[in-house]
C-alpha cells in the first residue's frame, strides 16, 4: 500500500508527483457539454480527506506547468484559459488571487535556484523545481494569502478523427469536429480516416500549503489540426487555435470534476 501523501515531506512529495503525473494522463454552472456518455472521459484524482482538511477557499493559478512545459503554440493562449479557469473557480465562491503573485515570487526564485526547465530540451529538474515552490509556499504562508495552488497545463496528444458518416474525435470527455482550412475543393475520397490529429488537452492539478496532491483531473478542449483542403489529404495546423471559449469551458469544467462537480458530466453511462 502507498505511503499517504499527508505522511510525506512535502518537498518529497511535490517531486514524486513530479514523477508520477505525466504518467497519469495515460451549486454549478451550465456546461457546455450535451451529457451523453463518452468514453473518452477521465475518472480524475480526488483525495476528499485532504481537501476537507486544507479548507480551499483561496488559491493562486500558477504560470508554470506542473509537468513538462507545453509547446510554444499552446503556450501563446495559456492566459486566455487561465482566465477561463478562473471565471469558473470564481463563480464557484473560491477566490482566485492576481496570478502575479506566484509569477513574481516564482522568477525571484529563480535567481537562487535556478530555471528548473531546462530550455534545449525542456525537461524539468525535480529537486530545483520542489525548491522553488517550497520558497513560494513558506512566503505566501508567511503572509496567509493562500490555501492552494492550482496547475494549469495544455497537453497536446494524438487523435483519430472516426470515418464513415459522421467524422468527429473523441477524446478525454469531448467530441470534437475537424474543421477546414484552405481553398482547395474539400476532402477526396481517399482521405486516411486513420492518420492521428494533433488535439489540446487541460490538465489541471491543486496542492495545498502543504504541498500534497488534492485533486488532479484532466478534459479535452479541442483539435488544433485542421484538414488542408489544399490537398485534400493531409492535416495542418488551424491559424486560430483554442479560439471557440465554450469548448475550453467544457474542457475546465471536466478537468475540475469532481472537485467541482459537473452538470451533465459525460463519464456515467
Amino acid at each position: 500500500m502507498p505511503v499517504p501523501y499527508r505522511l510525506r515531506p512535502a518537498s518529497t512529495c511535490l517531486q514524486v508527483l513530479l514523477l508520477l503525473l505525466p504518467l497519469w494522463l495515460g451549486a454549478c454552472t451550465p456546461t457546455v457539454g450535451s451529457g451523453e456518455f463518452n468514453a473518452t472521459t477521465r475518472t480524475n484524482d480526488l483525495n476528499e480527506a485532504l481537501v476537507a482538511d486544507s479548507a480551499i477557499k483561496t488559491v493562486v493559478i500558477a504560470n508554470v506547468n506542473i509537468g513538462t512545459p507545453s509547446r510554444n503554440y499552446l503556450n501563446k493562449e495559456a492566459q486566455r484559459v487561465d482566465n477561463q479557469v478562473a471565471q469558473y473557480l470564481t463563480a464557484q465562491g473560491y477566490k482566485v488571487v492576481s496570478p502575479r503573485e506566484f509569477s513574481q515570487r516564482w522568477e525571484n526564485a529563480k535567481l537562487v535556484y535556478g530555471d528548473p526547465v531546462d530550455p534545449t530540451t525542456g525537461r524539468v529538474n525535480n529537486k530545483t523545481f520542489s525548491q522553488i515552490m517550497l520558497a513560494i509556499r513558506d512566503q505566501m504562508q508567511a503572509q496567509r494569502k493562500i490555501d492552494a495552488f492550482v496547475f494549469t497545463d495544455l497537453i497536446e496528444l494524438e487523435v483519430t478523427v472516426s470515418g464513415g458518416m459522421n467524422h468527429v474525435a473523441r477524446f478525454d470527455g469531448v467530441t470534437r469536429k475537424p474543421s477546414l482550412r484552405g481553398t482547395g475543393n474539400g476532402i477526396t475520397t481517399d482521405f486516411d480516416w486513420g492518420r492521428p490529429a494533433a488535439a489540446v488537452s487541460i490538465q489541471i492539478a491543486i496542492f495545498n500549503m502543504e504541498l500534497q496532491q488534492v485533486f488532479a483531473g484532466v478534459g479535452g478542449i479541442d483539435l488544433t489540426d485542421a484538414i488542408d483542403t489544399r490537398s485534400g489529404n493531409s492535416y495542418i495546423r488551424r491559424r486560430d487555435v483554442l479560439e471557440n471559449n465554450d469548448y475550453i469551458m467544457e474542457g475546465v469544467q471536466l478537468a475540475l470534476h469532481p472537485f467541482i462537480p459537473m452538470k451533465n458530466w459525460p463519464g456515467q453511462p
